[in-house]
């Protein structure tokens, strides 16, 4: 991946203190050690897809995305882009942060761009040779081909943005170990190793995780050790045993009591269904 950062603290007066601003701007392609893990961003990130194709995945939803595809996906919103082998995906990513869009309950939207696409592909193009040589005022060329997208993206149909995130519904720590969790549910944690991470009390991050959530951390935890296990069960051969290791699960027979409690039928079964549906 070829990525460029930015200053996001700048120029606040050019831009105003409540305009998107660019975090970082990537271009990426698909090899070998491209991981496809679900992950998160505390901003919001637009996917450029340039060519290939492969699938985008959520923590409820997965769907093919391919050439001219626009993919919005707001800020803290779990996610992963899974490519085909054969025509392997190569994209551009805008990090900005202060943007919303106005996006399904799930956190992110989809669009087929068919006019204007060679127009956005330009801005994005530029915005990455600017920010690849850096000449004098690269960064406020950047700014102004990013008011330049997000206007034209706004004419697309049912597609809108924010310019101000709402404000925080948790709290600074129970954030903190939200997202961490979403990074790091494949490894060994415990509530005492989150609560040291929050320099907080392990009962009083309990508690306050619940309040702002509606479950424990721990609790959140399985939920997406279990949600990932629905992809491995779905997608792969793996054994049961094999994807309990993967997952963190300390053995096969919790993490099927863990999946029958989530789904309401055994991690066989579900195979099994989903493999006849297939």
């Amino acid at each position: 991946m070829t990525r460029y950062q930015f200053n996001c603290s700048g120029a606040p007066e050019q831009a105003g203190h409540g305009a998107p601003r660019l975090s970082y701007i990537a271009k990426d392609q698909f090899s070998t050690d491209w991981s496809s893990e679900l992950h998160t961003h505390d901003c919001a990130e637009l996917f450029f897809i340039l060519d290939g194709h492969g699938h985008f995945r959520t923590l409820y939803k997965e769907f093919p995305i391919s050439v001219q595809d626009l993919l919005i996906v707001n800020a803290n919103i779990p996610h992963t882009e899974v490519s085909s082998l054969k025509s392997p995906l190569q994209y551009i990513v805008l990090g900005i942060e202060g943007l919303e869009a106005a996006a399904s309950e799930e956190g992110y939207a989809m669009l087929h761009i068919s006019d204007g696409w060679a127009e956005l592909n330009s801005c994005v193009s530029l915005m990455l040779q600017e920010s690849a040589n850096t000449p004098p005022g690269h960064e406020e060329v950047c700014r102004h081909l990013l008011e330049v997208v997000l206007i034209r993206l706004e004419r697309q149909q049912d597609l809108s943005f924010s310019g101000e995130v709402p404000g925080p519904r948790a709290s600074k720590e129970c954030e903190l170990i939200r997202r961490y969790i979403d990074n790091h549910f494949k490894e060994d944690l415990t509530l005492d190793y989150l609560a040291r991470l929050a320099h907080l009390n392990k009962y009083y991050l309990s508690h306050s995780f619940r309040r702002e959530f509606g479950t424990s951390p721990i609790n959140y935890l399985i939920s997406r050790r279990v949600e990932e296990s629905r992809f491995l069960l779905r997608k792969t051969d793996h054994s049961l045993s094999l994807i309990a290791e993967i997952l963190g699960f300390s053995s096969l027979s919790y993490f099927s009591q863990c999946f029958r409690r989530a789904e309401g039928i055994s991690p066989t079964e579900y195979r099994k269904q989903n493999r006849q549906k297939a």
